[in-house]
């Protein structure tokens, strides 16, 4: 088995042991695919990733997602011209397939006056980043780490004051707030009834907390999760890092090319 795709709570799957025409690879973005940057807008695109997602795509009929917490818009952007299927904002989007229209999985958004309240903490810091997006806000702090607790305290009462209907995500410097009515775990439930990825075994990769939702309804759906950087629980491996991800998918795509 190979060396690196071993880490601490357990081993990865062989390369060559994946069947993609059997498989729904769920793929997260930020900080499994790709190395989380200061802002959602600095990230780097590998430029192998691309190719390696559109093999992966070819080769197994389309049963490819990524699951994000970027909305499908800004997904479409970052990985151009690509536009796999993908669930975006949590579970709020859903694409279902290259050429199918977005999904909205759920109507329910933020009130306008959370929304105001959020943008609001911007003042604590001028490198608050305040991500306003159709159905939820992220508060990036990655440049104001000092802020974190007094971020955390203020979007706490914000939300307690709001009702029980919504809810903060905590992540890798970041602060999602949304409707409790939708998730990424929701969402993969969902897109999971519908071809190609009906019928279909999901393998999930994620590193966040954000993630965890996921993770939490694979064993229902007969399923596997594997970790970024850090071993949680109900996953079967981990990865140490988004490069390790895209070094076992490029290795899942030669066999599976090799192969067809």
């Amino acid at each position: 088995m190979d060396a690196e795709a071993h880490y601490r709570s357990g081993a990865l799957l062989p390369a060559d042991s994946i069947d993609l025409a059997r498989t729904a690879l769920l793929l997260d973005v930020d900080g499994t695919l790709i190395d989380i940057a200061d802002t959602p807008h600095d990230v780097v695109m590998p430029p192998s990733l691309r190719t390696t997602l559109s093999d992966l795509l070819k080769l197994s009929g389309g049963g490819v997602a990524l699951v994000s917490g970027r909305t499908i818009e800004a997904l479409d952007a970052l990985f151009a011209p690509l536009t796999p299927p993908a669930i975006g904002e949590h579970g709020a989007e859903i694409r279902l397939s290259v050429s199918a229209p977005t999904l909205k999985q759920r109507p329910a958004s933020l009130s306008d006056a959370v929304r105001r309240q959020l943008h609001l903490l911007a003042d604590i810091d001028p490198h608050v980043l305040v991500e306003d997006k159709a159905h939820s806000v992220a508060l990036h702090y990655r440049l104001a780490h000092r802020q974190e607790a007094v971020l955390k305290r203020e979007v706490a009462a914000i939300v307690a004051e709001e009702s029980t209907d919504v809810e903060m995500l905590f992540g890798k410097a970041v602060i999602d707030i949304k409707p409790r009515l939708f998730s990424k775990g929701s969402a993969v439930c969902e897109l999971m009834t519908h071809p190609p990825f009906k019928g279909r075994t999901p393998l999930f990769i994620g590193d966040d907390t954000t993630d965890e939702s996921v993770f939490g309804i694979l064993p229902d759906l007969g399923g596997s999760g594997y970790s970024v950087g850090r071993p949680v629980p109900e996953t079967q491996g981990t990865f140490r890092s988004p490069e390790q991800v895209r070094l076992w998918l490029e290795r899942v795509a030669a066999h599976s090319g090799r192969a067809a």
